[in-house]
């Protein structure tokens, strides 16, 4: 049964990479990727002159993630695959950050570049063809999938007000709970104002909040397993907003402006995420014109079972670790009160009768 799982879960891996390019013949700039990580701990190399053009497979960028993660690349790569991995990986097997976050964007007009800042080190490419899934993942690998949730909960006033109030702080703007309006400030001065009274707008919402959400739970995650064990860790957030706007008002202002506010909450994501894993994680940013629900079930249920036990077992190890040194603490320092007490009653004992001048300073003494 466990070898099952681990099957199951070496192909929702591919999956999600897969849905990057939903054709098996895809054109250029139909799917584009960016790798990124970060300046203080490098794990991509700098992008050659040459190598702005480069192009990969679903199955190269599938065996880039499958390294990044700390696993081993697939015996059965071709050579020629081995050199573009080789193109964008640093070649030290001893130190991978065991940890990428994978986000797909959907859109017409976006571009994976686009939604990456600048200052950051990234590596570009474009995907392009559906090759068979071969991660070189085997049964022994320990991997957590973190995926996003991109419902919110319209039925409690309350919690939606919450998400929305988080969400408005996160990216500087302001919730009108009043006008149902959410008003997020660009660079340019100008504000970004979605009603949320429109399905269009309140779907692009939602992909926000599910990045904010992932976000938060992945750096809960990473620090529940800090200290148990180090497993690799996969981040997935599936976009669909900005194709939301785009099927509602087309090539708008409206739609240009979200884009800077993508671009915005993913910077903001990875600041956070690079923060949390003091450096240790690479981003890979995939963009492409049609909205794909595959990658949205990165994981089925029994390998979402196995994980959630796992994160039990974890978070039970660790409340047991607390628990314990709570309660040593707690007779540590009953014992201490307990023996100060009576040194205090055995001194006070033998205190001699006579009128101590220290305690008697202002008393004058016959």
């Amino acid at each position: 049964m466990a070898r099952c799982r681990r099957h199951l879960l070496l192909l929702a891996l591919f999956l999600a990479l897969a849905a990057a390019a939903p054709g098996q013949a895809q054109s250029h700039g139909e799917a584009s990727a960016v790798f990124i990580d970060a300046a203080s701990h490098r794990y991509l190399r700098d992008q050659q002159a040459d190598g702005q053009d480069a192009s990969m497979s679903l199955n190269e960028v599938s065996a880039a993630v499958s390294v990044l993660l700390g696993f081993a690349a697939p015996t059965s790569l071709p050579a020629i695959s081995s050199s573009k991995l080789n193109k964008v990986l640093l070649p030290n097997p001893f130190d991978r950050p065991r940890a990428v976050f994978l986000m797909q964007i959907a859109g017409t007009d976006a571009s994976a570049p686009s939604f990456v800042s600048e200052g950051s080190n990234i590596f570009k490419t474009r995907i392009e063809g559906a090759n068979s899934a071969d991660t070189g993942l085997s049964d022994t690998d320990d991997l957590i999938v973190i995926h996003s949730d991109e419902s919110l909960d319209l039925s409690r006033s309350d919690y939606l007000d919450n998400e929305l109030s988080s969400l408005a702080n996160w990216l500087e703007g302001s919730y009108q709970k009043s006008s149902s309006k959410l008003v997020i400030p660009l660079e340019s001065g100008n504000s970004l104002t979605l009603l949320l009274d429109k399905e269009a707008d309140m779907e692009f919402v939602s992909s926000l909040a599910s990045l904010l959400k992932t976000i938060e739970r992945a750096i809960q995650v990473h620090e529940d397993f800090s200290g148990v064990m180090n497993p690799a860790e996969l981040l997935e957030c599936h976009f669909t907003g900005i194709k939301a706007l785009e099927n509602e008002y087309g090539s708008t202002e409206i739609v240009k402006q979200a884009t800077e506010v993508v671009q915005r909450a993913v910077t903001k994501s990875f600041q956070s995420l690079h923060e949390a894993y003091k450096g240790k994680i690479v981003g890979l940013v995939i963009s492409t014109k049609e909205a794909s629900s595959s990658l949205g079930s990165i994981i089925d249920a029994p390998s979402s079972l196995h994980i959630s036990r796992r994160l039990e077992e974890a978070s039970k190890t660790k409340e047991a670790s607390v628990a314990l040194v709570r309660k040593s603490l707690a007779w540590i320092t009953g014992i201490i009160l307990l023996v100060s007490t009576l040194i205090g009653v055995c001194l006070l004992m033998n205190m001699p009768l006579t009128r101590d001048t220290l305690l008697y300073s202002n008393v004058k003494i016959d």
